[in-house]
């Protein structure tokens, strides 16, 4: 069998492979990419946050993507009931850019491989990785070529950055329970045709409807540059039962529950496919050892409530070449201590306000028609991708911070 050595091997060229590999190859590191599908392929997840625009900047991409013609965002904005309130991320507690935008990822992620690639890296599309094994300080990984020949790959380390494929951790066996409860997506792009003139509504910025008898039930509208959104019901998947068996009539039937969202999609069309996703927030027993480390949705995905999952890769892909650049040099890493604990920090506050969202408490807060200037600051940085400032009370302290706030509310 054909043997090929490489320093680090990076399984799938979505957001964290592709930044995971411009950022090796800009350190000198001799990078392969492997991706089992051809770009562009389809993949959920739209909304970025502007904390993921200092890492495209340090990856180089930050032009090429600005080149891209993708919607411009600068918040967020949170409907429930009639009551309406907004985020400007620009007006946060943490410095950092403030705008970023809305993508097809289709378009997204293969703006960025293609920028890795320009930039020198490799990829190699429609190979898959088949089965992985470790000798001393090797990482040994078999792999098929799109005609199904097979051959191996030495490397030194290897970053699982495929998603929700989760290569390693099924081939290793280090898939755990996550203990979010099990949630259900149901989600497809229409022309949405919405009249802006008509109806208060701004396609700078994402909108979260919430369902108006189901609090746990909420509705993402996230508008593109051509005309396009992307419209998804997540709730629980008993949920759905009630609901017609063809997606696309469900998403209809929902639309029509929450009159706002009705109101802005009267004369929206339909004429793409309805996708699923469940079963979807997943944990893992480790993130990282000696051989290799999970980035982005390999490792841990929460929900697609606040956008977080491109950031978290991005984070992930940032953190981890560090480290690797490091041992690759010799020195000594400490997966847990200087790779794994840091990218918990925004993990767990994202957390945090994922739970408080689905339990109500972080709801009552955002929908606060009184809210304290600061507090919102603070609050915006998180919802804006600034997770791992420490700096921000409600990042540092988020459980108790986001529990107290709430309590204050109720109370007044």
């Amino acid at each position: 069998m054909d043997i090929q050595q490489r320093q680090v091997v990076i399984i799938g060229a979505g957001p964290s492979g592709s930044t995971a590999a411009a950022l090796l190859h800009r350190q000198g590191i001799e990078v392969l990419v492997i991706e089992k599908l051809k770009f562009p392929r389809f993949s959920i997840g739209e909304s970025l946050l502007p904390a993921c625009m200092e890492v495209l900047e340090d990856a180089g991409m930050l032009q090429a993507v600005e080149e891209a013609c993708f919607q411009f965002k600068n918040g967020a904005a949170f409907r429930k009931n009639g009551v309406y309130t907004e985020f400007d991320f620009c007006n946060k507690f943490t410095t950092g850019p403030g705008t970023t935008f809305q993508v097809q990822r289709a378009n997204f992620d293969k703006v960025l491989a293609d920028s890795a690639e320009q930039q020198g890296v490799e990829i190699r599309y429609q190979h898959e990785v088949k089965s992985i094994e470790f000798e001393g300080s090797t990482s040994i990984i078999t792999v098929a070529d799109e005609s199904g020949h097979c051959y191996m790959l030495h490397a030194c380390y290897v970053l699982d950055a495929s998603g929700f494929g989760r290569v390693l951790p099924k081939l290793l066996d280090i898939e755990e329970p996550s203990c979010l409860p099990a949630r259900k997506a149901i989600f497809t792009h229409i022309i949405d045709h919405i009249d802006s003139q008509k109806y208060l509504y701004d396609r700078n910025k994402i909108l979260v409807s919430v369902h108006p008898q189901h609090s746990d039930v909420w509705y993402w509208l996230i508008p593109f540059s051509n005309g396009v959104c992307s419209i998804g019901i997540v709730a629980t998947p008993e949920f759905f039962d009630g609901y017609a068996e063809e997606k696309i009539e469900a998403i209809k039937q929902l639309v029509q529950e929450e009159h706002s969202l009705s109101q802005l999609l009267e004369n929206a069309e339909f004429p793409n496919a309805a996708g699923e996703l469940k079963g979807y927030s997943a944990n893992v027993k480790h993130l990282a050892t000696q051989h290799y480390a999970l980035l982005g949705n390999a490792g841990e995905f929460l929900d697609p409530v606040f956008s977080s999952g491109v950031t978290i890769a991005m984070k992930s892909a940032q953190l981890v070449v560090k480290c690797v650049i490091r041992q690759i040099k010799g020195e000594n890493v400490d997966w847990k201590a200087d790779y794994e604990t840091p990218l918990m920090i925004g993990v767990n506050a994202f957390r945090t306000y994922v739970e408080g969202w689905y339990d109500g408490t972080f709801q009552d807060v955002i929908y606060y028609e009184t809210p304290n200037d600061r507090i919102k600051q603070m609050i915006c940085s998180i919802l804006a991708g600034y997770a791992w400032d420490i700096k921000n009370p409600y990042v540092k302290d988020s459980k108790r911070r986001l529990t107290s706030l709430a309590e204050l509310i109720r109370s007044s």
